[in-house]
């Protein structure tokens, strides 16, 4: 079975040492560039099975490279884990919101980033397409992974069609942040992740269901659930 091939962007160079030497110790194959421009024409050329992306390169920055893998057809599905020294949740939230699959703050730990990696790759594997889902006016085709709002096309980024998918599956109950954190960020409860990752999420995902919007009820130190009915 062919290896998993991580592509790191990262100017530090004692920084990518140290995630290159984790990786590999955990039997990952490992490739590096040190920029933006030169990490976005390598996997346009070559495309690893997963990219850790640092939010801060010379050149162009890490939310750009992000923005273009995830517009571009032929690289949207490749899995990137923002790596950066901010913690401001302005820069988690833009992250997030342009389609990072996950977000890993410096200092970290080699065990929580190889979790992380983990359970993107495992959430990858796992997704297979479903038959058409549809409720009132909305319907997600996930085979063609479209969703539509009385036959126009919503954008959404890939977590929120993730998080509606998941509402919608459930046909009215109720899932906890925390099932949600794990469904459909593949996070490790016992990494800690804030819950409010899903509050923002839910957040923007109403702003874009317009008229459907008050269909997606929050359950007050609970969780949320899409109402079937109308």
């Amino acid at each position: 079975m062919a290896k998993t091939t991580i592509l790191v962007i990262e100017d530090e160079k004692n920084i990518r040492e140290l995630i290159k030497y984790n990786l590999q110790d955990d039997g990952y194959l490992v490739a590096e560039e040190t920029s933006g421009d030169a990490g976005l024409r390598r996997i346009q050329k070559d495309p690893p099975d997963l990219v850790l992306l640092d939010l801060m390169l010379p050149g162009m920055d890490g939310i750009s490279v992000c923005k273009a893998l995830k517009q571009n057809p032929k690289t949207s599905a490749i899995p990137v884990i923002m790596v950066t020294a901010k913690s401001e949740e302005i820069d988690k939230v833009l992250g997030l919101e342009i389609g990072a699959d996950d977000y890993i703050t410096k200092p970290f730990s080699p065990r929580e980033l190889l979790a992380r990696i983990k359970a993107v790759l495992r959430r990858g594997r796992e997704h297979l397409p479903e038959a058409k889902l549809s409720s009132g006016d909305l319907e997600v085709d996930d085979a063609r992974h479209i969703v539509t709002l009385k036959g126009k096309a919503v954008e959404l980024t890939s977590k929120e069609y993730d998080l509606l998918k998941a509402l919608l599956e459930a046909r009215g109950r109720v899932l906890s942040r925390e099932h949600l954190l794990e469904r459909v960020w593949g996070y490790d409860q016992s990494l800690h992740i804030e819950t409010r990752t899903v509050d923002m999420h839910v957040g923007q995902l109403r702003k874009k269901l317009k008229n459907e919007a008050e269909r997606l009820v929050t359950i007050k130190n609970v969780g949320y659930r899409f109402d079937p009915e109308n």
